[in-house]
């Protein structure tokens, strides 16, 4: 990094994150104050709003974002999200540009304490957490969220590669979770998603955050489950993901 960035991005970074703050704090009430008095869609909201808020603070930094997203996407039914990850910020814009279809996230387990408007959104969100050194507490929880989102026409994001990406470069699928999600939802459509540039986001940890990333988002055309080898459908999504990685040189 050229010494004006690097002093740039650390000033930069310092200013976004007390806005980034501000609106964990903000927003952990309001949360409280939408679920427990007005309901889910109110909750949901506000859950929309945090996160778009998050997507716009990031352009302190110089962030830019790509997002394409194809004409059709599933109405009320079940959608299993499956996309590669790259850092924590992955998750606004899909929050927030796909909030039409009430995305939910398999999250590990330590997230779902500590952090404000976080952990409340994961816990009582319809969300779940998953301990990974307890795979059949893991398991459950991940059949739990496939009947949730059959019963509830919603939408649930799966990172099939287990954990984030630090370099870009993309991970093979670990395939049990998508076929436990589709045994159990299964009249959803997946909806493959890749995401480049996310981790340069994060490639000095979580601090500085450096100026000018360029994040690219691609939703995929939707693939039905039924009538589909769930294997096969697996390969498809992973190779189209990976298609459409912008993998470090």
């Amino acid at each position: 990094m050229k010494p004006v960035l690097k002093i740039l991005s650390y000033v930069l970074s310092v200013v976004f994150y007390l806005v980034f703050g501000l609106l964990l704090l903000l927003f952990d009430p309001i949360q409280r104050l939408c679920l427990n008095v007005f309901g889910y869609q109110a909750h949901k909201n506000s859950v929309d709003y945090f996160n778009w808020l998050v997507v716009r603070s990031l352009h302190l930094l110089g962030t830019r974002y790509s997002i394409r997203i194809p004409e059709f996407l599933p109405d009320n039914v079940p959608v299993i999200i499956a996309s590669n990850h790259q850092s924590m910020w992955d998750i606004p814009p899909m929050i927030w540009f796909l909030r039409k279809l009430h995305p939910k996230f398999i999250s590990k387990i330590e997230l779902g304490s500590k952090i404000p408007t976080i952990s409340y959104n994961l816990k009582y969100g319809g969300s779940v957490l998953i301990d990974r050194k307890n795979p059949k507490q893991a398991t459950e929880q991940i059949e739990k969220i496939g009947k949730y989102i059959q019963q509830y026409k919603r939408a649930v994001v799966i990172f099939p590669e287990g954990t984030r990406s630090r370099t870009g470069v993309p991970k093979p699928f670990k395939r049990k979770g998508l076929l436990t999600l589709m045994e159990h939802a299964p009249d959803a459509w997946v909806l493959p998603i890749s995401i480049s540039n996310s981790w340069k986001l994060q490639q000095f940890g979580m601090f500085p955050m450096p100026v000018g990333t360029h994040l690219i988002m691609k939703v995929h055309p939707p693939l039905q489950v039924a009538g589909n080898d769930p294997s096969a459908l697996i390969d498809k999504v992973e190779q189209l993901i990976i298609s459409e990685i912008e993998i470090p040189k």
